[in-house]
């Protein structure tokens, strides 16, 4: 039995060094650098290339290395026999929350502004709006966006969110289904969005969706850039409909140079840092599992394939 590492746009030597030092009899080996693909049977992956899985014909389990398993789904064939897990940390929540309050407190205070007046000499007062006049909405409510929902609520935010099914969550409004969609975008004065990328979300947050939020609502993505219609955004923008946009996910990761969104007024970009995995608290999930593998015992944090999370 041998485990094979394979990353797009992440190093994978922490993660090889501690699996080797947890795992002293057994074959780590760093794609493409692997002697032996048919003895391979446990995949550890970030973002691999297109159908690279299929040179591993005893693969039994694709670990994820971050919560969300569609950048494997969406590039490889994957057998019906095959499972799929993903990381569920406590503190890529707590770092998304933090992430997210940093955004939205920006706005309401005006920081933007009196920093673009600094760099004019301009003296000038704006107005400001506080947090318990303030309405977040969420699109997730998995669990990391309950796990922000829940925080931002306690703080004194007014929040609601929208989800494939009702969820029970303190002080949490909550919305779910084709049928109350556009009720839970009423009202809004954040929309962020924090849904899992499946058919039915991707693209979700389009022209359609911009129109039926309140005149000057602002979006935050840190799902997924498949949710997003980038030419639908640039087009609300311009037409005033929405007061700007952040966005930590992309379509195309690193955003190409050329691309729109990077020269926008009304648009700030951060290059996918919203919350990022930590080596050492998400290789206890991924030893783990190998270890529930080789006893044939259930594995942690499974994803449905149906479902797509």
């Amino acid at each position: 039995m041998s485990i094979v590492i394979i990353f797009e746009n992440k190093n994978p030597e922490p993660w090889e060094k501690a699996l080797k030092k947890r795992l002293p009899k057994t074959t780590i080996e760093v794609y493409p650098n692997v002697k032996n693909k048919k003895a391979i049977d446990f995949a550890i992956c970030w973002k691999p290339q297109k159908m690279v899985l299929k040179q591993f014909p005893n693969l039994k389990v694709i670990q994820s290395v971050g919560a969300s398993i569609e950048h494997i789904t969406n590039t490889q064939i994957i057998h019906k026999n095959t499972q799929i897990t993903r990381i569920v940390d406590k503190q890529l929540s707590s770092d998304m929350w933090e992430f997210l309050l940093t955004i939205i407190l920006s706005e309401l205070k005006n920081t933007k502004t009196y920093l673009e007046q600094q760099a004019n000499n301009t003296w000038e007062q704006h107005h400001y709006n506080t947090i318990s006049n303030t309405t977040i909405s969420i699109l997730g409510l998995g669990k990391i966006g309950g796990f922000v929902a829940e925080k931002f609520a306690q703080i004194g935010f007014n929040v609601k969110g929208w989800s494939n099914s009702k969820k029970q969550i303190s002080n949490i409004k909550s919305y779910s289904g084709e049928n109350e969609f556009d009720s839970f975008l009423n009202n809004s004065n954040f929309l962020i969005n924090l849904l899992p990328l499946t058919d039915k979300t991707k693209g979700i947050l389009n022209k359609k969706t911009f129109k039926k939020l309140p005149k000057n609502a602002f979006l935050i993505n840190v799902g997924r850039g498949e949710h997003l219609v980038d030419v639908d955004l640039i087009n609300v923008l311009d037409a005033s409909l929405l007061s700007g946009a952040f966005l930590d996910a992309f379509i195309e990761e690193p955003l190409p140079k050329e691309h729109l969104f990077w020269s926008h007024p009304k648009i700030k970009i951060t290059p996918h840092v919203a919350s990022l995995t930590n080596v050492d608290t998400a290789i206890e999930q991924v030893l783990d599992n190998y270890n529930l593998f080789l006893k044939n015992k259930k594995l942690i944090n499974i994803v449905s394939l149906k479902k797509g999370y």
